[in-house]
Parts: structure tokens; C-alpha cells; sequence
């Protein structure tokens, strides 16, 4: 998603009025647990709203939040449609909940849209959650429609495809009046669901299963892998630009970079073959699998959409999985490339993507792959490495990173680059930058 839209201003950008009305999502559905998942939904709005340079208040109406502070309203609209849980977002002023304020704020709010482009119709929509107000909603909505009409020397009314639309919603203190809704995020708050651990390469396919796998309530941090020391730095940058970018959506999760090259040779000296790529996807998930049990995730995600290359055969994915000591969740096993493209270009992580690095999935990859290997194949292999060793020289030797979301949305700059799994650390740099830069060394 880009950049904030475009929001018509209206007479009362009176910061002390102006608000933006969020919908809730799927928590409407959650009963008892409900408070608890709004809970954790407000958490995560005070985590985007970080660093955005003013106060801020978040009020808590019927399966609505209202937001407001002494900030710009097109700065409040681009933080919470970032943020997982909101249906729809809507820049709003607030009036007291009486008939004249109503009517003249409606009346002053559709003249100044006027002003600025061009309206045919309009319909206004009225939803009274104090149904102590005098007035029905159908009654108040004829009401302002009419006194719409007479200050605007009669702006037809369209009930069914308006030009504009004026919601109203009237609350038992105050009553909020929209006249633009731009669609929100959807979904379960992020770690509603607990927290996972993505294997994060610098495709397309990984970066969209991670954001689905954050709809879905998950608090992601990320794994990459790099075939270090044979390959360069590249592949480093772009997954911490992904990373970053992704953290827009969340919490800002941990980066962990692993340097996997010696040990892909290491399965190439003693034999792998056809079986190389799949070995060491399953190498991938066992270290994956401990360095998540360290940092206490529950799962593990993958971009693995079946049948896309040979390594995601489900022969193949059986014997990756079997090698997990945790659930592997594939947000994306039914998905066309072409969908999850458009998905990347929609989230913000396809012009990193699209980036030139070395990957370490084709680091001595052979000529062909096995799109069936056999578990009694893979052991076989497997018992000519120590393992535990080989996964153990693997996580001493990973680092860990923290991106922040470009602006600091999120994100807690703490420690140093480069450090030990551990051990606090930060950003390289503009990730995205170094990443072009590295891209034209390869």
C-alpha cells in the first residue's frame, strides 16, 4: 500500500474536531474474548502512531475506534490503515450530539467537499448507536438531506450510487460525520494468534506469506539465509529492507541472518546430488526450528506455493516438514505467482524484490532437482553430516537485526548492527538503499 491518500479538507480541521473514525474487523465476532483482542488492537495503533510528531488520543466506542490528536488528519489516516484489524478508515469531524450542530456541520462539511471537485449526488447515511436521539435515522437523514439541498441549490440526492456519501454516526456524547472511507488492513490484530518465525528470502513469495500470516493474528520475526561466504552481501540488504517494509504492518519484529554457504557444501561433498536443494531446505527448517524454540515462536512460515518449482513438489514439502520440530504454516500453498505479484505491489515489498542479489537456494544447486525425494534418501544423506553440530555452528554464528519501519513507525533503534542472536542491534543503514547499491555488484 502507498503513501496516504488524498483527503478533501473540510472547514473544521480544527485539530481539537478533527478525527478519524476506524472499523473494527473480524473482532466483532470474538464474544467474551473480544476486549482482549481490542486490547491488543490498541497496542498495536500506539505502536504505528510512534514518532509521528504530536499527540495523539485513541477513544473506544460500539466495534468503532476513534482516533484524533494534534497531528495532521492525513497522517493519522496513513498510520491506521497500516495497522492489521481495521476494516475501513475514515476522516471524520466530531460535533456534539445535538440537532443543530448536526445539521450545520453536515451542511458545512458537503459545501467545502463541493468547493474543492466536482459532486453530482450525494445520499447521506445515518447510524444512531444513543437511540435515546430524538430522531430516527431515517428522520435525521431526510432532515439533513434537505438542508443539504437548499444551502447547495438542490444537489440531487442519490440513494443508490451517490457521488458522495455523508455518514453520520451518532454517539450518546458525540456524533461523527465522514464523508470519505478508504478501506483498511482486515484481519486479526497481530499477535492475537501468538508469534511465528518466517524464513524470509528476497522473492516475492515470502514477504506476502509473512504479511498473510500477520492478518491471520501472527507476530512475525524473520530468518534469512545467506550462502555466505561464497555469495556477497546483497541478499542481506534486500531481506532487511523486507523485513522493514513488513514491519509497517506490525510490531516491529527481529531480523536473525544465517550464513548457511558452508554447510550447503558440506551436503554437496558428501554426495546430495539431485537431493541438494531439498536437503537443504530441510537443513533451513531444522535450524529455523531451534532458533525458534530460542526466542520462544510457536511456527514457522513459508512462501512455498505447491507445485511453483521443483523444490515445492508435495513430495518435497512432506519431506521438508518432516524434518520441523514445529508446525510449518504456508499461507500461500494455493496461490498463482501472478496473484501473489499483485499482492507484493499492494503491500510494498515488490520493488524490493525485483532487487538483483545472490541466493543462497542457488548456490551449488545441481543441473536437476528431485521433485520426489524420499525421506529413506534424505536420512541416508543426513547420517553422513553430524547434525546437531552442524545446527548448533549455524545458530552461534547467526545475527540479529531490529529494521524500523521507514519514518519510525515501530521499531526501538536499541544495540548495534551485526550482533550475535542475543544481543541488541539496529539497522545497517537505509536497508533499501544498500540494497540497490549491492545489487550492482553482483
Amino acid at each position: 500500500m502507498s503513501g496516504a491518500p488524498s483527503l478533501p479538507t473540510t472547514g473544521t480541521r480544527d485539530p481539537d474536531r478533527s478525527c478519524v473514525l476506524l472499523k473494527h474487523g473480524e473482532i466483532f465476532l470474538k464474544g467474551r474474548n473480544r476486549r482482549l483482542f481490542t486490547e491488543r488492537l490498541h497496542d498495536n495503533l500506539r505502536v504505528a502512531l510512534r514518532g509521528i510528531g504530536g499527540s495523539t488520543w485513541i477513544k473506544i466506542a460500539q466495534n468503532v475506534t476513534v482516533l484524533g490528536g494534534q497531528v495532521p488528519q492525513e497522517a493519522l489516516v496513513e498510520r491506521a490503515r497500516r495497522v492489521i484489524g481495521f476494516n475501513s478508515v475514515q476522516p471524520a469531524i466530531r460535533v456534539d450530539s445535538s440537532l443543530d450542530a448536526i445539521t450545520a456541520a453536515a451542511v458545512r462539511t458537503l459545501a467545502e467537499v463541493a468547493a474543492q471537485r466536482p459532486v453530482a449526488s450525494f445520499a447521506v447515511r445515518v447510524k444512531r448507536r444513543d437511540k435515546a436521539f430524538p430522531m430516527t435515522s431515517s428522520r435525521l437523514a431526510a432532515h439533513l438531506g434537505a438542508r443539504i439541498q437548499e444551502a447547495l441549490d438542490g444537489l440531487p440526492v442519490d440513494l443508490s450510487h451517490p457521488d458522495l456519501r455523508l455518514a453520520v454516526e451518532i454517539d450518546h456524547k458525540e456524533t461523527y460525520l465522514s464523508w470519505a472511507r478508504y478501506p483498511g488492513q482486515g484481519g486479526l490484530p497481530v499477535g492475537t494468534s501468538g508469534r511465528a518465525l518466517v524464513l524470509l528470502s528476497g522473492g516475492y513469495d515470502s514477504p506476502v506469506a509473512a504479511y498473510r500470516a500477520m492478518r491471520r493474528g501472527l507476530a512475525c520475526d524473520f530468518v534469512h539465509f545467506t550462502g555466505a561466504p561464497y555469495t556477497n552481501a546483497s541478499s542481506t540488504y534486500k531481506a532487511y529492507a523486507l523485513a522493514r517494509e513488513l514491519n509497517r504492518y506490525q510490531p516491529p519484529g527481529r531480523l536473525y541472518v544465517i550464513a548457511l554457504g558452508r554447510a550447503q557444501r558440506q551436503l554437496a561433498v558428501v554426495g546430495a546430488g539431485r537431493l541438494q536443494v531439498v536437503a537443504q531446505r530441510r537443513l533451513m527448517v531444522r535450524a529455523a526450528s531451534a532458533l525458534a524454540v530460542r526466542i520462544r515462536a510457536q511456527a514457522l512460515v513459508t512462501g512455498d506455493s505447491l507445485g511453483q518449482v521443483a523444490s515445492q513438489t508435495l513430495a518435497n514439502l512432506v519431506a521438508v516438514d518432516e524434518a520441523a520440530a514445529l508446525p510449518v504454516v504456508r499461507p500461500l500453498v494455493g496461490w498463482e505467482k501472478q496473484e501473489i505479484i499483485d499482492e507484493a505491489r499492494a503491500i510494498g515489498t515488490a520493488d524490493v524484490s525485483v532487487l538483483p542479489d545472490e541466493d543462497c537456494c542457488r548456490l551449488l544447486a545441481p543441473p536437476q532437482v528431485s521433485t520426489r525425494a524420499t525421506l529413506p534418501q534424505l536420512h541416508a544423506l543426513e547420517s553422513r553430516l553430524d547434525l546437531d553440530e552442524l545446527i548448533a555452528e549455524l545458530l552461534a554464528g547467526a545475527q540479529l537485526m531490529r529494521p524500523e519501519a521507514e519514518g519510525g513507525e515501530g521499531g526501538d533503534g536499541a544495540g548495534g548492527a551485526g550482533a550475535r542472536v542475543g544481543s541488541g542491534s539496529t539497522a545497517p543503514g537505509d536497508a533499501s538503499t544498500r540494497a540497490a547499491r549491492a545489487s550492482a555488484t553482483v
